[in-house]
């Protein structure tokens, strides 16, 4: 096992990779810029470094720094947690050749599934249905991305070929609007992402978002931990997630599972991982892998009594998978709700010192954050500040415990989307949709 990992993120994912650590008997080092010297996880590691300015091009991604602090704390390995450099194979690469462990599968995986066109070539060759049979990038000509949007039917959607988020992705209702969307989704891709290539699909009207979590020892163990459920979102990024899915076909979905499994098999795939699918009229279509801890991993450990981090981080040391698909028991109905530094209504970020908080509990609520009452939310992150968990033997019993903790959280100071999220959770769309 580790002895010493480096956090190479912020937040409440950086502060959910300590708690683990702790658990495993790990010492911890915390990365930080200058504006999050306060930051939670970085009073409670065991030892800190500044790595840069609160820009993210100068800390967060700053290869050279984060691998130094490696080094002059004599640790092990390098845990990514999501976003960031989480998965970028070139950092990955890095932190392999300098000595290092990184918590996360290979970086030739990372590379060749983190584009989603090679990874739906991938998947299509498994057998896994995808969107269209169009598995390569648009070349530039505006004659041909015209006659593939056709062939597909409008409206179609343009998106990156790396990166993720749901940032960058814009649909196209009809021909006029083509060269338009395609040139504004390079730019935003290229400045997101530093890599302006772009594919093609087809935009679906009303789709549903599942995903199957996965976890992977690269010794030929693989096993599901059932599905999740992220169809709540604004600006194609999710808010609201639950597991496991309901109203999704059980067989159409025991053999996306039995595939995805086999997927990890052939790409020695060694970590966690998620396979991400929109649902629609009876099919599941796949759209990518990440290869990171999700955001919603939180869901699936509460309807399965396992930690996924720990079992991340025990697979990067080289211990083999400790349960089989036998093991794996679902248990009652889970849901997540992000709470953001947003307004509720227009979704603006918010930032400012936060004067007053208070969590809700009780049974079946878990709060995952790294704020507190005279913490200062700075404007340079993710507006993502916590994460509100509730378990219930049942769905219903799941939804009555959300609206509680709901009423009862409150974060003063700032704007956040708690609103937003009292509106769905108590709307009829929500309660008869899912």
């Amino acid at each position: 096992m580790f002895k010493k990992i480096v956090i190479a993120n912020r937040g409440e994912i950086a502060l959910r990779i300590l708690r683990a650590c702790k658990e495993l008997n790990i010492k911890t080092v915390a990365v930080h810029s200058v504006v999050d010297r306060q930051l939670k996880h970085v009073l409670l590691a065991d030892e800190s470094i500044c790595i840069g300015p609160s820009k993210i091009s100068e800390s967060y991604l700053n290869i050279p720094s984060i691998i130094s602090a490696a080094e002059v704390t004599n640790a092990d390995a390098i845990h990514p947690g999501y976003g960031f450099l989480s998965e970028n194979a070139d950092f990955a690469e890095k932190v392999e050749k300098s000595g290092f462990i990184f918590i996360g599968p290979s970086p030739n995986t990372v590379r060749r599934i983190g584009n989603k066109i090679s990874a739906i070539k991938i998947m299509r060759e498994i057998g896994i249905p995808c969107l269209s049979d169009f598995d390569h990038p648009l070349d530039g000509s505006l004659r041909n991305s015209r006659k593939i949007a056709q062939k597909i039917g409008y409206p179609v959607v343009i998106k990156p070929s790396f990166g993720g988020g749901g940032l960058a992705v814009n649909m196209v209702k009809d021909e006029k609007e083509l060269h338009e969307i395609i040139h504004l989704t390079r730019r935003e891709s290229g400045i997101l992402f530093q890599n302006d290539e772009v594919y093609m699909e087809k935009f679906l009207k009303n789709p549903r978002h599942i995903e199957i979590q996965i976890l992977s020892d690269g010794k030929g163990n693989v096993v599901h931990l059932s599905e999740r459920d992220c169809s709540i979102q604004r600006r194609h990024q999710k808010i609201i997630e639950e597991a496991p899915a309901r109203n999704v076909e059980k067989s159409i979905l025991d053999e996306i599972k039995k595939l995805c499994v086999r997927a990890c098999i052939e790409l020695n795939y060694k970590g966690v991982g998620t396979f991400e699918f929109l649902y629609e009229d009876q099919k599941l279509y796949f759209i990518e892998i990440n290869t990171r801890i999700q955001v919603e991993h939180t869901i699936t450990e509460m309807i399965t009594n396992f930690d996924i981090v720990k079992a991340q981080i025990k697979i990067a040391a080289g211990i083999p998978l400790e349960i089989t698909q036998e093991d794996v028991r679902i248990s009652g109905h889970a849901l997540e709700c992000r709470i953001n530094a947003e307004d509720s209504i227009n979704f603006s970020p918010s930032s400012g010192k936060i004067t007053r908080l208070h969590v809700p509990g009780g049974l079946g609520i878990r709060w995952e954050s790294h704020i507190y009452t005279g913490y200062h939310v700075p404007h340079y992150y993710d507006p993502m500040i916590g994460k509100l968990i509730s378990y219930g033997e049942s769905r219903e019993i799941a939804i009555l415990r959300m609206r509680n903790a709901l009423s009862e959280i409150i974060i003063d100071g700032i704007k956040t989307n708690i609103d937003f999220h009292r509106k769905v959770i108590n709307s009829d769309l929500f309660l008869l949709r899912f």
